[in-house]
C-alpha cells in the first residue's frame, strides 16, 4: 500500500428528509478507522448535531457546505493525500463526482480511496448502469434514459403504461414516481427534472418483491455478502418507507443463492472497492428478477445491516479503501473472527420507519417511490412477530404493538389497503380483526402471504386473550395469592407464554384481558407482570451471535427474548 498521511472525508451535510443520521454513523466509523491507522483526518460537514463533528473524532473539522466550491478550497488549504466519498450519502457522492469531472482531484493530486469514481458514475448514471450490467447478462428493468420532457413522453409511449420515472443522482427516490397515464407523466417529469438533468423511464414492476444484498469487496477481488434484507411491502414503495426484515424470510434457498451470486458478479464487474448494496425486484411467482439499482456507498440499509449483524460495515469499508484485504482485517465487534467471515443470523431484525407527516400542511400521506420518512427504529427478536411488535411500540406513534391499539378512523378499508399510507400496518391490523382473509389482503396489497399469516397469528393470540378475559372476568376481583393459584393452569400459562414469545408487552396483555380502564392501564400492566413472574414466564438474555457455534462471540449486542 502507498503511504497515506492525510485523508479528507466528505460528510452528509444538513440532515433532511431522505438523508438522516445513518451517514453520521458511517462517517464516524470511517474516522475511527483512520485514527486507528494513525492517519490525519479532515472532515467537511456543516451539521453540528452529529457525532463525527464532536471533539477528537476528526483531527480537523470544517463546518462548510459539502459543495465542489467549498471542498476545493479545503483541498487547496489542507492538501490531503486521499479522499473518501462513500460515507456521506448521495450528497458526498455527487460532490465527489463533480470534483472529478472538473479536474480538481487530479489538479491537487488527491487519490479517491475505495471505489473508483468511474465505478460510481457507472452506478449513478442510469443509462450507463443498464449498459454495464447488460455486458455480463444481468437483467435490469426495461428502461430509457431521457434528458427532456419530450423524450420522456416518447419513451413512455414505447414502453407502455404503467411506468416509473427515476431521477439520476437523486437521494431517497427524490422526484421519482409511478405514472398510469399521460397527465401523471407530465407532472412527474417536470418534478423529476427539477432534481436531475437525467430521468430514467422504466417499465413498472409494481407488486414484485424487493430484496437487498449488502456486499463487501476488497482490492484483491475477495467478496462477501454481509446481509440480505427483504421489504415487507412489495415494489412500488421506497425501501426507506417500508418495513424491512433481515434476513429475508420468504425466499427459497434457490432464490437466495441465485441473487447472492448475482450481487457478487455485479460488484466485481463494476469494480467497487469497499461496501455497496444491490437492490432487486423479484417476481413472486417465479425466479425472474430485475436489478433496480446499485448504491456504491454506505446507505441507510448499510447502517441497518451493520447493526443487525454485528458486522462493522463502515469501519471495514474504510479500511478496504486504504488498501487492506478482507483477510487482513478482524471484525472489531467480535474481536476474534476475520472480516472475511459472513455473519449468520439466528434471530430476526425488523426496521420500521417513522413519519411526521401530520406536521406538514397539504402533504399527501400516501407512500410511494419517493421517501418521506424522517427516521426509523430497529427491533430484534426470535420471531418476526416479536420483532415487529417491539418496533411498533418504539416508533413513538402511541401504539402498543400490532394489536390492542386505539382504533384508527378508516373511511374506505379497501382503498386504504390498495394505496399504502403511513398508517398501513395498523390498517392491516384492523382489516384482519374485521375478518379479512389472507387471500383478500394479498390481492389488495401484494404483500407476501407469509407476512400476512404472521400478522394474522398476532391477531389470533390477541383474540384468545380477549376471550379468556371475558370468560374469567370475575377473577380480577380476587387478591393476588388466590389469583395465582387460580391462573396456574396449562391453558393460561401456555397462552401467556405464547403472547410473550410473539411480542406482546404486559401492558398489551392487560388491555386484551380487559383489565382496568384507560387511566389505570399502567397498574394493570404491572399486575400482569407480577402474575408472569409468579408463573415463571421470564425472558432470557440472548447475544447477537454473528459466528458459527464453534466460535465464541465477543459482542455487547444483547437482547431479551422468550423461548
Amino acid at each position: 500500500m502507498e503511504k497515506i498521511t492525510k485523508v479528507l472525508l466528505l460528510g452528509s451535510g444538513a440532515l433532511k428528509i431522505g438523508q438522516a443520521g445513518e451517514f453520521d454513523y458511517s462517517g464516524a466509523q470511517a474516522l475511527k478507522a483512520l485514527k486507528e491507522e494513525g492517519i490525519q483526518s479532515v472532515l467537511i460537514n456543516p451539521n453540528i448535531a452529529t457525532v463525527q463533528t464532536s471533539k477528537d473524532v476528526a483531527d480537523t473539522v470544517y463546518f462548510q457546505p459539502v459543495t465542489p466550491e467549498f471542498v476545493e478550497r479545503v483541498i487547496d488549504k489542507e492538501r490531503p493525500d486521499g479522499i473518501l466519498l462513500s460515507f456521506g450519502g448521495q450528497t458526498a457522492l455527487n460532490c465527489g463526482v463533480e470534483l472529478y469531472r472538473r479536474g480538481v482531484l487530479q489538479r491537487y493530486g488527491v487519490r479517491v480511496l475505495g471505489t473508483p469514481v468511474q465505478a460510481i458514475i457507472d452506478t449513478e448514471d442510469r443509462d450507463l448502469f443498464v449498459q454495464r450490467l447488460s455486458e455480463i447478462g444481468v437483467k435490469t428493468i426495461k428502461s430509457e434514459a431521457c434528458s427532456s420532457v419530450q423524450e420522456v413522453r416518447e419513451a413512455a409511449a414505447r414502453l407502455g403504461f404503467p411506468v416509473i420515472l427515476r431521477a439520476a443522482y437523486a437521494l431517497g427516490g427524490l422526484g421519482s414516481g409511478f405514472c398510469d397515464n399521460d397527465q401523471q407523466l407530465e407532472a412527474q417529469a417536470e418534478e423529476a427534472f427539477a432534481f436531475s438533468p437525467q430521468v430514467l423511464v422504466e417499465k413498472s414492476l409494481r407488486g414484485w418483491k424487493e430484496i437487498e444484498y449488502e456486499v463487501v469487496r476488497d482490492r484483491y477481488d475477495n467478496c462477501i455478502t454481509v446481509c440480505n434484507m427483504e421489504n415487507f411491502d412489495p415494489l412500488g414503495i421506497h425501501t426507506g418507507e417500508s418495513i424491512v426484515v433481515a434476513p429475508s424470510q420468504t425466499l427459497t434457498n434457490s432464490e437466495y443463492h441465485k441473487l447472492r451470486a448475482l450481487a457478487i458478479r455485479i460488484i466485481r464487474h463494476i469494480g467497487i472497492v469497499g461496501e455497496c448494496n444491490v437492490q432487486y425486484a423479484l417476481d413472486p411467482e417465479s425466479e425472474d428478477y430485475r436489478v433496480i439499482e446499485v448504491n456504491a456507498r454506505l446507505s441507510r440499509s448499510s447502517a441497518l445491516a451493520s447493526k443487525a449483524t454485528g458486522y462493522p460495515l463502515a469501519f471495514v469499508a474504510a479500511k478496504l479503501g486504504l488498501g487492506y484485504g478482507l483477510f487482513e482485517l478482524k471484525n472489531s465487534v467480535t474481536g476474534t473472527t476475520s472480516a472475511f467471515f459472513e455473519p449468520a443470523l439466528d434471530y430476526v431484525v425488523c426496521k420500521i420507519p417513522r413519519w411526521d407527516l401530520s406536521k406538514f400542511h397539504r402533504v399527501s400521506h400516501e407512500l410511494g417511490s419517493s421517501m418521506k420518512s424522517v427516521g426509523e427504529v430497529m427491533a430484534v427478536g426470535r420471531t418476526f412477530e416479536e420483532a415487529l411488535q417491539k418496533g411498533l411500540r418504539m416508533i413513538g406513534q402511541g401504539m402498543h404493538g400490532f394489536v390492542e391499539n386505539k382504533r384508527i378512523h378508516v373511511t374506505d378499508m379497501e382503498e386504504a389497503l390498495k394505496h399504502a399510507t403511513d398508517n398501513r400496518i395498523f390498517v392491516l391490523s384492523q382489516a384482519i380483526q374485521n375478518g379479512c382473509s389472507v387471500e383478500q389482503l394479498h390481492r389488495l396489497t401484494c404483500i407476501d402471504r407469509w407476512f400476512l399469516h404472521k400478522l394474522k397469528h398476532i391477531v389470533a393470540i390477541g383474540q384468545s386473550l380477549q376471550q379468556f378475559g371475558s370468560l374469567y372476568e370475575n377473577m380480577f376481583f380476587m387478591d393476588d395469592s388466590e389469583l395465582i393459584e387460580y391462573l396456574d393452569t396449562p391453558q393460561f400459562t401456555s397462552l401467556l407464554r405464547d403472547a410473550k414469545i410473539y411480542g406482546f408487552s404486559d401492558f398489551q396483555i392487560a388491555r386484551a384481558l380487559g383489565l382496568g380502564s384507560d387511566t389505570g392501564m399502567e397498574e394493570a400492566g404491572l399486575r400482569v407482570r407480577s402474575w408472569r413472574k409468579e408463573l415463571g414466564i421470564l425472558p432470557t438474555v440472548k447475544k447477537i451471535d454473528t459466528l458459527a457455534a464453534e466460535y465464541p462471540a465477543k459482542t455487547n449486542y444483547l437482547y431479551l427474548s422468550y423461548q
